[in-house]
């Protein structure tokens, strides 16, 4: 699964991966995030209709278009084994796929020690920004935008922190995900071209563990600063 990330190098790396052109998109200066939990307020990447990209913001918990209220099943991630059958994302797998940038992401493990949940913060090489494949959905009755992320089970080096992982997708195949006229019968071998075997992991400092302290967001550097687990 994929439960919370990271999105901290500045908008004009992030950029890179992407064709935008828009001038409010070239120009986006987001703040750092540390640690973006669900149903949090995130960018992510659409087809734009000169064949480009442009950037949407959403809900990090999917809403379909015909719900007729917030859903309160976990909804920040689609399975990719179901996520073409599953009633909450199916069409939205068809017409409405998206990229969501990222730099990082959390995954836990238990301690020995005190069966504690032991945070590991999982990043590419150079810490290099990358892009989940997402889906996202506009429900008009709730005037909600959302998205999600795909995940699928984990290979390695994944596997020895969790049983799954989200997709990164490699950025040969963003254009065909986002491209509407792609064969819905080709989409799930699209998912396979995945970056995730590149990933490399720190354990970090359990304060990463809350989304809000006091009532304010728990979003700092420190949170991915690497520690000794020993």
């Amino acid at each position: 699964m994929c439960g919370r990330y990271t999105r901290y190098l500045p908008w004009s790396e992030i950029h890179r991966l992407y064709r935008l052109t828009a001038p409010a998109d070239v120009g986006r200066n987001d703040a750092p995030r540390y640690n973006i939990a669900p149903t949090d307020e995130v960018p992510f990447i659409i087809a734009a209709d000169d064949g480009d990209h442009k950037v949407r913001t959403g809900r990090w918990w999917l809403v379909p278009f015909w719900a007729k209220e917030m859903p309160k099943a976990p909804m920040f991630n689609a399975r990719v084994e179901t996520v073409d059958t599953t009633p909450a994302f199916r069409d939205a797998f068809k017409s409405k796929r998206c990229l969501i940038p990222a730099d990082g992401f959390y995954e836990w493990t238990i301690s020995p020690a005190d069966r504690g949940k032991d945070p590991w913060h999982i990043f590419l090489p150079g810490h290099a920004p990358f892009s989940f494949a997402g889906l996202w959905a506009y429900n008009k009755t709730l005037d909600v935008t959302s998205c999600t992320i795909i995940t699928e089970p984990a290979g390695e080096p994944m596997r020895q922190l969790h049983d799954r992982q989200p997709v990164i997708l490699d950025p040969a195949y963003y254009d065909a995900w986002l491209n509407a006229e792609t064969s819905a019968g080709d989409l799930k071998g699209l998912l396979s071209h995945d970056i995730d075997g590149q990933l490399q992991f720190n354990r970090v400092g359990r304060e990463v563990n809350s989304a809000a302290i006091n009532k304010q967001p728990n979003d700092h550097f420190g949170l991915v600063g690497p520690i000794n687990p020993f």
